[in-house]
């Protein structure tokens, strides 16, 4: 029999009627109430056994964290908690869990922490935390592509090994098959990558922008999404070596239709998750509270999860110049108090988090646009304004994250784009291909990028993106 998921018999109305579930075991007790979960939802189901009737030698392994498949009536519940139930006509072993090895597991029914987590990333998704997260992704994942397909994108698949970087920082993982112990050499002592399989030194991509700008050159308005990979060693709450990027490019769009796109977009799959996960999302709502309890007073989120997620989709973004954020934050009284870890002194400064966030919770009290930085602290493909100082950049800034956006009017100038590549020493040979779309019929072309695991992070509240994706890749750690 075709079995259901939990997550549709806790809504039917279907009652006094058959049905049959799978599922992996949370509790059992008294030899009669089993709770079970299939990872459709939360809410586990009760499911009432005869133990009367039950062989001795099946109950024995109804244990944690076991897989069974039970046959019965779905009815109203006797008991507290539960709107429905199954009592149980049938049960079937489908994989057995030995309570000893459960115990030396995050299964076991005690309160683990997020870093014991993180060291059995294979088993956490079966906690309802990371249960939660992981729906909330998927959800989130659904409303990114709906989004861009009601727009009229079309999703660009970009390469993932390649041989440019689209950021300019050298932070790559190489890739090769050349052996490592005996590697090629050419004459002057340096690795012969053209014998690589690929002929020339590769590595894993940083972005797919700039191939991604050469398909918005054909097509018009496409969007990528996939992982990306930054080889920074930065052991930090908000940075992963592996991760996954949304990045649309638009064709005859300037920085305001930028803007506008990235508004629109980020309201609009924050908007779903509203509407499509309440569950998951008061669950937690409900954990964040609990966690900032042990903080101090001052740490303290002064919104809830919900709240803040309509603090985003209900309000305008303002937008905001860098030069008069400079302004702002140089007269700011945590600035004159010395308060900021990072003071600002002079324009020009790279906005830290702590300022994009005093700019968005304590200053505007509304999420922010920044646009027009100094050329210096951008990347080159950026298009230069007429003040020769300032490029068509824009960010977008959150409460609680900072930065969750940066995007720009890219460079259509074919003679600019030549000369800031000269700048910072690029040779033409290595991007003749990207310099050909300035060659035939450039025209104005805007894009964006957004880290998805940052968006998975606001989302949920949590502090730390490890805990947003699967498997997470960060310094010193590729278990699993």
């Amino acid at each position: 029999m075709k079995h259901t998921r939990i997550a549709t018999l806790l809504e039917t109305d279907h009652l006094l009627q058959d049905y049959t579930v799978k599922g992996w075991v949370r509790a059992f007790r008294s030899n009669r109430f089993i709770a079970l979960n299939d990872g459709s939802t939360l809410a586990n189901i009760q499911c009432v056994l005869d133990f009367e009737n039950t062989d001795e030698e099946i109950i024995s392994k109804i244990n944690i964290g076991a897989a069974v498949k039970i046959s019965g009536v779905l009815k109203e519940s006797e008991g507290k908690g539960q709107r429905v139930e199954i009592e149980v006509n049938e049960i079937e072993i489908l994989g057995e869990a030995d309570p000893e090895d459960v115990k030396k597991t995050i299964l076991s029914p005690k309160r683990h922490s997020l870093e014991k987590l993180r060291e059995q990333a294979h088993l956490r998704v079966r906690t309802n935390t990371f249960g939660a997260i992981m729906r909330l992704r998927s959800k989130l994942a659904f409303a990114v592509h709906q989004y861009f397909n009601t727009q009229g994108f079309y999703y660009v698949n970009t390469p993932i090994i390649t041989a440019s970087d689209a950021e300019g920082a050298g932070e790559m993982f190489k890739v090769t098959n050349l052996d490592l112990n005996n590697p090629p050499k050419t004459k002057d002592g340096k690795i012969d990558y053209s014998q690589d399989f690929f002929g020339k030194e590769t590595n894993l991509t940083v972005s797919g922008q700039l191939e991604g700008e050469t398909y918005a050159l054909g097509l018009g308005n496409i969007y990528t999404f996939g992982p990306t990979f930054r080889a920074e060693n930065s052991n930090t709450s908000r940075h992963l070596a592996e991760f996954w990027m949304i990045e649309p490019e638009m064709a005859f769009c300037d920085l305001d239709g930028n803007m506008d796109l990235a508004e629109d977009f980020i309201k609009y799959v924050l908007n779903y998750i509203l509407e499509n996960c309440d569950e998951d999302l008061a669950f937690l709502e409900e954990r964040l509270l609990q966690e900032e309890k042990s903080k101090p007073e001052k740490d303290r989120s002064p919104m809830k999860l919900r709240e803040k997620l309509k603090f985003v989709t209900e309000n305008n973004f303002k937008r905001v110049s860098y030069t008069e954020a400079i302004d702002i934050l140089k007269n700011s009284k945590p600035n004159k108090k010395k308060k900021f870890n990072y003071p600002i002194e002079d324009w020009g400064a790279d906005l830290q988090s702590e300022h994009e966030r005093y700019l968005v919770e304590k200053h505007f009290k509304c999420p922010v646009i920044l646009f027009d930085y100094p050329a210096d602290i951008k990347a080159f493909y950026m298009r230069l304004n007429d003040d020769g100082k300032t490029v068509r950049a824009m960010d977008v800034l959150f409460p609680g994250i900072g930065e969750i956006v940066g995007g720009a009017q890219r460079e259509e100038r074919l003679d600019v784009l030549k000369e800031k590549m000269k700048a910072i020493g690029i040779e033409e040979e290595e991007l003749w291909w990207y310099l050909d779309t300035r060659r035939f019929g450039s025209c104005v072309h805007s894009g964006f990028g957004l880290g998805f695991e940052r968006l998975v992070l606001f989302a949920t509240g949590m502090s730390n993106i490890r805990d947003v994706i699967p498997y997470p890749r960060t310094p010193q750690n590729a278990a699993f």
